[in-house]
């Protein structure tokens, strides 16, 4: 197998873990104001995202460096073609960051609620977003002969793309509601099971219509047995959370998600940025690398790094295992309590 098509499969991969985590980070901002009741149930939510959702984002930075290092032209076309949406999902990212660190620095309700308001906010945004632009990616987008985006901000919005948006958003925040059954307890887990149900059948209509117009625009035989993965896995994560088997519900809701970037993925090989002006324009696997030097040199360097990194994330989540629930969560903040819904190792709440 070629460099080429090994770091391709690696970008995919990184994008796979992105999605997954940080997609339950997403599906968890959004339920503050659609789940939680109140102030203290929005803290739990909080709470079980507290201790790894910025670890969760290192997935992005690595996907982004690797499609910088390893595919340079890619990586220069996505992102002067795609600025304006790029830019918005960081300054979330960045708002959310910030978000999460400043609610808990001041005991104020309006002081709060503002910045628990910009968590929903920069959550539900950037899940919206990124559905937005891997849709343009594999519809293409209008790129010249010189191999540089040649549209505009309104060529990204089109029906196509933002179905693709639609269903990444519910997709996220059905993920974020599995995700809340299996940390929480008492009545809020019951909620979120409840939530995850009704979120299913609207995630199940988003993703099936845009499934079946993905097929139809760019499929081939290995997307289209992805897309059939992606049916039966997201049936297991319905049937299981209907039973209450929450691990299993998210395991399943997580192999959804890596089914769906492989349908992506799997659309797009060999082009990495179909041009939809002509298909000689494209950027592909090959006109867009990096030297066999260069792919070289990384392949050794993700070979050393990429457990390093698996095993500190996996020993993240394993301390902070157990479920939290209203009754972990003290009455009111204090000034100087532990940011971002901190949780202790033994899996409770910050007050």
């Amino acid at each position: 197998m070629e460099l080429t098509t090994v770091w391709f499969i690696l970008i995919a991969v990184l994008w796979t873990g992105y999605f997954f985590l940080e997609g339950f980070d997403f599906g968890i901002g959004v339920l503050t104001r659609t789940l939680a009741r109140d102030r203290k149930e929005r803290r739990v939510l909080i709470n079980t995202i507290g201790p790894v959702w910025d670890g969760n984002e290192v997935w992005l930075l690595t996907a982004g460096g690797a499609t910088f290092a390893a595919f340079p032209e890619w990586y220069a076309t996505l992102f002067s073609g795609f600025y304006l949406p790029l830019l918005i999902i960081l300054i979330c990212l960045i708002v959310r960051g910030v978000a999460f660190e400043y609610r808990a620095k001041r005991s104020d309700e309006r002081w709060q609620r503002n910045w628990e308001h910009a968590i929903f906010w920069t959550s539900l945004l950037p899940a919206f977003l990124w559905g937005v632009a891997f849709a343009n990616l594999v519809r293409g987008v209008p790129i010249g002969p010189d191999k540089e985006y040649a549209g505009n901000l309104f060529d990204l919005l089109n029906p196509y793309a933002l179905l693709g948006g639609v269903f990444t958003l519910l997709l996220f925040t059905f993920h974020g509601a599995v995700f809340a059954a299996l940390k929480t307890v008492g009545e809020i887990r019951t909620r979120a099971r409840v939530q995850a149900l009704r979120l299913g059948a609207a995630t199940a209509a988003a993703g099936g219509g845009f499934l079946l117009w993905t097929q139809a625009e760019a499929g081939n035989a290995p997307s289209l047995l992805a897309s059939a993965a992606v049916v039966v896995l997201f049936a297991a994560a319905l049937r299981a959370i209907s039973l209450g088997r929450e691990g299993w519900s998210f395991a399943f809701s997580g192999a959804v998600i890596a089914a769906t970037v492989a349908v992506y993925f799997l659309s797009l090989f060999p082009d990495v940025m179909p041009s939809s002006l002509d298909p000689a324009w494209s950027l592909t696997t090959e006109n867009a690398a990096s030297s066999p030097y260069t792919l070289t040199i990384m392949t050794w360097c993700a070979a050393l790094a990429t457990p390093v990194v698996l095993l500190y994330q996996g020993w993240t989540y394993w301390v902070f295992r157990k479920r939290i629930g209203t009754q972990h969560i003290a009455d009111a903040h204090t000034p100087d309590a532990p940011p971002a819904g901190g949780q202790s190792p033994a899996g409770t709440a910050a007050p």
